[in-house]
């Protein structure tokens, strides 16, 4: 898979960047630089201050091209769009009919789908002055919509990474099987993405909707330090979850469950990490569960404490009723942490249950609280689950491996050969974690991340 890349930049798309909850799209950018490629970044609107953390994403927020920045100058609008007519009148009418074409129903989506026609316009009349040679796109809902348009402007091909859960809920809304079928590739996140890229694409389309993972550096993480004393192992019961607190999120039914076990484990806590409208209703929950003392909510946290989090931690939970593949659980599960996640979507393509972990009927109150009982008393099975888990993340969502495949891709996608097969054979599985390690010796690796590489995203959306 190793290539090389282009002298011309490719640029990335998105409707924030960066984010603190779509970290993965700026190390998967971060992974491509350090193959050589040059990567441009665009963003749909600026990213509220709130969102921005860390001084890597303050600098990749200045170096990112805002195409809000400058919509708001009608000078500029009108300049692109003399732009476009004058590079290519024809193309000009052929993408206005597509944007016309690929609306949705009703005034308001008319009248927004021409506002993407004019930031296409502006993205367009930006990439061709920058020399870019493809554009690729995260997410398939608004932001892609103006990639599309924006080729058809440019004569830049484009590509997309499609996620889910929320773009399948409205796919005729955002037109996904126009977007597939004009796409150089999509890379699909999971093979249930793909299938249901499939269902709502064209047959003759599906030989491009490639397999690409989300990924993490598995490098940056290490198991917890474990103990050779048993007893002293179960003191120390710390269940994390790491997310937005949102209705999607099942943090209710996690906090419920919690409290049905609170008496059959007494040093048990609950570190909930994120923040979100949910969270009041969750504290308050605790409360009245008689357990408000013993649930934590930590609010928004930083990358390192996050990750301090994990190490200390025993179990991460996700009860989800609706995900792609979080990456959450790939950094719990790289930091050898057993997990309990709902089985939706990909999430199966991640955990194996049983084996890294436990996965169960989204919504199950009683299957979740089973599982936490049962890893709460037992550290050897909390142990072994540990160590598969940071087997399948480094052999499967390794990020380096994953952005070699994509570049491969992208070279592809220029060259108008895209490479066979859905992606290619897993990383060589590495050597087995010990089952005990000393203290502050984390399998030889740095306790701390690098604040450049930082794994953990915040508020976990739509991976």
């Amino acid at each position: 898979m190793h290539h090389a890349p282009p002298p011309a930049p490719i640029a990335y798309l998105s409707g924030e960047y960066p984010k603190v909850s779509h970290t993965f799209i700026q190390r998967e950018i971060e992974a491509l630089r350090q193959q050589g490629w040059q990567v441009e970044t665009c963003s749909v609107r600026r990213t509220s201050a709130r969102d921005v953390v860390g001084e890597d994403q303050i600098r990749e927020q200045a170096a990112t091209f805002a195409i809000f920045d400058a919509i708001r100058s009608p000078a500029k609008v009108l300049g692109a769009q003399i732009w476009a007519l004058r590079r290519d009148a024809r193309a000009w009418g052929r993408t206005l009919k597509l944007a016309w074409s690929t609306r949705p129903d009703g005034l308001k989506a008319a009248l927004w789908q021409i506002f993407y026609f004019l930031e296409a316009a502006i993205l367009a009349r930006h990439l061709s002055a920058r020399g870019v040679v493809h554009l690729h796109n995260h997410f398939a809902n608004s932001s892609c919509s103006v990639a599309m348009l924006a080729s058809g402007l440019s004569g830049i091909p484009f590509s997309l990474t499609m996620h889910g859960p929320a773009i399948f809920y409205e796919p005729r809304r955002w037109r996904i099987d126009e977007k597939i079928a004009r796409a150089s590739f999509v890379s699909c996140i999971s093979h249930f993405c793909r299938a249901q890229a499939m269902y709502f694409s064209a047959p003759q389309h599906w030989s491009k909707l490639k397999i690409v993972h989300c990924g993490i550096f598995p490098a940056l993480y290490a198991p917890p330090p474990t103990r050779d004393d048993t007893a002293a192992q179960t003191d120390r019961q710390e269940i994390l979850f790491v997310g937005r607190l949102a209705a999607i999120k099942g943090v209710p039914l996690l906090v419920e469950a919690f409290a049905r076990l609170a008496d059959s484990h007494p040093q048990a806590r609950l570190s909930v990490i994120g923040d979100g409208p949910e969270r009041a209703y969750c504290e308050a929950l605790a409360r009245d569960l008689g357990v408000g003392a013993r649930v934590i909510f930590h609010g928004y946290q930083s990358a390192k404490a996050v990750a301090r989090h994990m190490r200390q931690a025993d179990l991460l939970v996700l009860a989800s009723f609706a995900e792609g593949v979080p990456v959450t659980l790939m950094e719990a599960m790289g930091s050898g942490l057993p997990v309990i996640a709902s089985r939706v979507a990909g999430v199966g393509e991640l955990v194996e249950d049983g084996v890294s972990g436990f996965t169960i009927p989204a919504g199950d109150l009683d299957s979740l609280t089973d599982r936490l009982d049962r890893l709460l008393g037992d550290p050897a099975l909390r142990a072994a689950m540990g160590v598969q888990g940071r087997a399948k993340v480094c052999a499967e969502f390794d990020l380096e491996h994953e952005a070699q495949w994509l570049g491969a891709l992208l070279l592809g996608a220029q060259t108008g050969r895209l490479p066979a097969g859905l992606r290619p054979e897993p990383a060589p599985a590495p050597a087995p974690v010990p089952a005990a390690l000393s203290p502050g010796q984390p399998d030889g690796l740095s306790p701390d991340l690098p604040s450049g590489r930082s794994e953990t995203a915040l508020a976990l959306s739509e991976t």
